[in-house]
């Protein structure tokens, strides 16, 4: 039976599902085919563009001892390891890839404070050092960093892919690296987008979203209709979606997902969408636009129809809320985001970055908790290699596109044109970011989750490790047909944005698994929150507002001999307000 609700139904019926298929077959299969069938050392050999996954060297069997192991050098990785080695532990931080910082040295530097009184402790001192809160270059956030951890004594190892944990009595007892190190320490605290520490220590997670009824949030689930009904929806212009316009026979245009959606408020396995943050110039000595090796016009079809249908459309190159305007991308000096119905994000590219899985799926009760590696990580690795690859492909391919191809717009063309990569950012990887956007990943299952009531200060959280208060916001989730005043059409479904009343705490017991699960683990990024909450907390200022207080934490745990759900709270909070934290 299809699901039905008011505007929005799915239309497609099995023998249209089974044509659509077929064609999308056909037109994707440049992507998919290479996505899964390539060769790794085809996409991780050297080159000059970015890389997730570079296959680690081999070295002689060695064990790494220290007291604070952090996995993950984003900036939660980052304060974390200071902190802690600032209270005189012997601190370990091991980067995934060549670099510190996560996304605020990746191409994030239009910052999402939020109140920027909720910004305290090692956070509001990296954007005091800098100089400014938002607007700085990516190479200096990086050298700062480096700075900040050489300060505090920490050594930082690059490259470093966890293979596997060993585990007794629910403490983690060490942690294999793919170059054959072993790291084993009293504390570890998972730092990282994806929560790979944290699966791999069999702690219990989610992926997805879940449904409306699960927490009583109005954000939840499919179809939500509390905020951006309107926006980036192709200027509810009536768009065919398939190949041949009107003929539903033909199948479906690239882009558009041919799974089911849900009813309003039901749950799935998706997660927003990401993009890499890439930082423009209008100078003369920009870059221009970089052809993909992969490149196919076809990729675009949806976009070039959005861009002609209508000459009322008025294309901004920006953020708006205004019917009849659009993106389609956000261009400008600097960091450059997401803005439009068919943009930088890569919509439906990402459901299987978390943890390798994916079924598209609707639910109206919440599934149990995920434990565990459903793909081993360095399966998991290759596949997030190859996904990475074609996110590279897809939005090098879309400004390409927007360049250069006949079919957009003379004036908005013109304006793109005036654009270009900016020469001095991102030098090594051919001034594209090297870090993905990974906006939502794994979320920890914890004693705490933190819901829409805690984000609309409906309840309070007494157990405060730092304050959140960006909008709760979500990019979107999958891109669908649907029937829309006796038309059928496509539209975007999953986001949404809206704002928090004020400054929220986040409680410590979301950053630290159940006792039964793993006594010796802090996750200060893949936090237990649900999908809406998440979308408030996911912001680099806290990350590492939180990444302190579990290096803080962690060390309290070693000092008084006791697992980090022990952690007396009250000496806890004592060391974060002595860190100039802002609880």
């Amino acid at each position: 039976m299809r699901p039905v609700f008011p505007q929005l139904p799915w239309i497609a019926d099995e023998d249209i599902m089974t044509m659509t298929m077929k064609a999308r077959a056909f037109f994707s299969a440049i992507f998919f085919v290479a996505l899964l069938g390539t060769p790794l050392a085809s996409w991780c050999g050297e080159t000059d563009g970015p890389i997730y996954y570079r296959r680690a060297e081999l070295r002689e069997p060695e064990v790494r001892d220290c007291e604070v192991a952090v996995y993950g050098g984003t900036p939660a990785g980052v304060t974390a390891a200071i902190q802690a080695a600032r209270q005189g532990r012997k601190t370990l931080l091991l980067s995934f890839n060549r670099h510190v910082g996560g996304m605020t040295s990746g191409g994030l530097t239009a910052t999402d404070l939020g109140k920027k009184e909720s910004v305290g402790g090692l956070a509001l001192d990296f954007y005091t050092r800098i100089g400014r809160m938002t607007g700085f270059g990516n190479n200096d956030a990086e050298s700062l960093y480096r700075k900040m951890l050489e300060e505090a004594g920490v050594t930082v190892l690059f490259e470093r892919h966890l293979e596997s944990v060993e585990m007794r009595d629910n403490r983690i007892v060490s942690a294999s690296m793919m170059t054959g190190e072993t790291v084993k320490a009293a504390m570890f605290i998972d730092a990282t987008y994806e929560g790979d520490l944290m699966a791999a220590a069999g702690v219990s997670y989610r992926v997805g979203r879940e449904p409306r009824g699960a927490f009583n949030e109005s954000l939840a689930g499919q179809w939500q209709e509390v905020s951006w009904k309107d926006v980036y929806q192709f200027c509810r212009l009536p768009i065919s979606p398939f190949v041949v316009a009107g003929d539903p026979s033909s199948g479906l245009l690239p882009e558009i997902a041919a799974d089911k959606p849900g009813a309003p408020g039901e749950g799935d396995y998706r997660v927003q969408a990401y993009n890499f943050r890439v930082h423009l110039s209008t100078k003369a000595d920009r870059v221009p636009f970089p052809k993909p090796p992969a490149y196919d016009a076809v990729r675009y079809e949806l976009l070039a129809r959005f861009l002609n249908f209508d000459s009322e459309v008025e294309w901004l190159l920006n953020y708006t809320v205004k019917p009849m305007t659009d993106g389609p991308v956000q261009m400008r000096n600097g960091d450059s985001n997401n803005a439009g119905s068919f943009s930088s994000d890569y919509v439906g590219g990402s459901h299987r970055w978390p943890d390798g899985t994916f079924e598209p799926v609707s639910f109206s009760e919440l599934p149990p908790p995920r434990r565990g590696l459903p793909v081993p990580l360095p399966e998991l690795y290759e596949l997030r290699e190859r996904i990475f690859q074609d996110h590279v492909a897809y939005q090098q391919g879309l400004m390409y596109f927007l360049a250069n191809d006949p079919r957009v717009p003379g004036d908005l063309q013109e304006r793109v044109r005036a654009f270009g990569l900016d020469p001095q950012e991102f030098r090594e990887t051919g001034n594209w970011p090297h870090q993905l956007y990974v906006r939502e990943a794994r979320r920890m299952v914890a004693d705490a989750v933190v819901t829409q009531d805690d984000c609309e200060s409906k309840r309070t959280a007494e157990d405060s490790v730092g304050l959140a208060s960006y909008p709760m916001d979500s990019h979107f989730c999958q891109r669908v047909v649907v029937e829309e005043n006796g038309k059928t059409t496509v539209r975007n479904e999953g986001g949404f944005g809206k704002g928090c009343p004020k400054p929220y705490p986040v409680p410590y017991r979301a950053i630290v698994p159940r006792h039964d699960e793993c006594a010796n683990l802090l996750v200060p990024v893949c936090l237990s929150a649900s999908h809406v909450a998440y979308g408030s907390i996911r912001m680099e200022p806290v990350f590492m507002i939180l990444g302190q207080s579990a290096g803080a934490a962690a060390s309290l745990a070693i000092e008084h001999g006791v697992p980090v759900q022990g952690v007396d709270y009250g000496k806890l909070r004592e060391r974060l307000l002595a860190g100039n934290q802002r609880l």
